[in-house]
């Protein structure tokens, strides 16, 4: 299945059914007076996060979603049926955004949620509803409300704890099958990596999902490479791991790029928690460790932990800071959701 995480959708709600224009005819009843019934209304057009998927490639085959029309009213008032909503049935992590694609209309972030895109019209009023004392055989009947036609982006932004950084053949994807039974694309030549892989990893009896994206280089977010298109998979991580590849001649100077351009990209990547690690140690001595290691610490002003994906060497010392950071923002995110059940309850009429 190939992954999608970009798509332009055309919605539009049901129309309402026109009012009708009726009167009672029967024999033996001289003055029936009206019966026109009612418009059905038309149809909504919603939007559902459902479990069980990870791309859009649904919408890559149909991009029309129109809701049914309501029915006219009839005679012996009758009133029109109503017509069926549609569902658009997207990933958890999907945004919604509006035709210029900068205005959001919903995200989608927990299995179940459901946003109304478009408001299906009234049905118009048949004949009987203006039937008063003063005029009791009216001759007019409203139509139904048009239906709400719009152009919306649907951008998938994967849900995960720990996002991978890194330049192209930093050992992301090696340390997401060392670790996961994820099995993305592994060779030793440049954006072997072309889409975002997912995989589930476990440390101490506890597991959480790790998001590798396709290596960043200098300019990406000015188009370069891959560019930054998939960086918004990793905005709404925990913790971001970045990668070093110990075995590169400008091992600073890469360090910097990364750095740069998730600052330029924006969006609160360069707030996030993140693990600095030294990649591909099982090629360099203790000299050369202790060397490296000491130099990038300088630059990072944090500690840089040792790993090797390839011999699984520090993944589990890696794995475990991980985990004691997500915990620490989970623990945190629940202190202001707390907080915030708090303002919300703290007055009552």
């Amino acid at each position: 299945m190939k992954f999608l995480d970009l798509a332009k959708v055309y919605i539009r709600s049901g129309a309402g059914g026109g009012g009708a224009v009726s009167f009672r005819r029967e024999k033996f009843i001289e003055f029936g007076g009206p019966d026109g019934g009612d418009g059905g209304r038309g149809g909504d057009v919603w939007a559902e996060a459902v479990d069980g998927l990870n791309t859009l490639i649904d919408f890559r085959y149909q991009q029309h979603f129109f809701a049914e029309n309501g029915q006219h009213g009839m005679g012996r008032n009758r009133t029109g049926h109503n017509g069926e909503d549609i569902v658009l049935r997207v990933p958890v992590g999907t945004e919604i955004l509006d035709e210029d694609e900068e205005t959001v209309i919903a995200d989608m972030t927990e299995v179940g949620q459901r946003v109304r895109l478009a408001k299906g019209g009234n049905g118009g009023f048949g004949n009987a509803y203006f039937k008063t004392s003063t005029n009791q055989a009216p001759r007019r009947a409203n139509p139904g409300q048009e239906a709400v036609e719009r152009t919306i982006w649907l951008r998938l932004k994967l849900i995960a704890d720990v996002g991978l950084l890194g330049l192209p053949n930093a050992g992301k994807s090696t340390f997401l099958a060392a670790t996961s039974n994820a099995r993305p694309k592994v060779a030793d030549y440049p954006f072997t990596t072309l889409h975002p892989n997912l995989g589930v990893v476990g440390v101490d009896g506890a597991e959480f999902v790790v998001a590798d994206i396709p290596g960043l280089i200098e300019g990406a977010s000015e188009g370069k490479g891959l560019g930054d298109l998939f960086l918004g998979h990793i905005e709404r991580c925990a913790v971001l791991l970045h990668l070093v590849d110990g075995t590169s001649g400008t091992l600073l100077e890469d360090y910097r790029t990364i750095l740069n351009e998730v600052e330029t990209y924006g969006a609160g990547l360069a707030e996030k928690p993140r693990v600095t690690v030294l990649n591909k140690i099982d090629a360099l001595d203790d000299e050369e460790r202790v060397f490296l290691k000491d130099e990038l610490e300088a630059v990072a002003g944090a500690e840089v932990m040792l790993m090797s994906g390839a011999t699984g060497e520090g993944t589990t010392e890696v794995l475990r800071a991980l985990r004691s950071r997500i915990s620490a923002d989970r623990l945190r995110q629940r202190a202001e959701a707390a907080v915030e059940d708090e303002e919300d309850t703290s007055w009552q009429p």
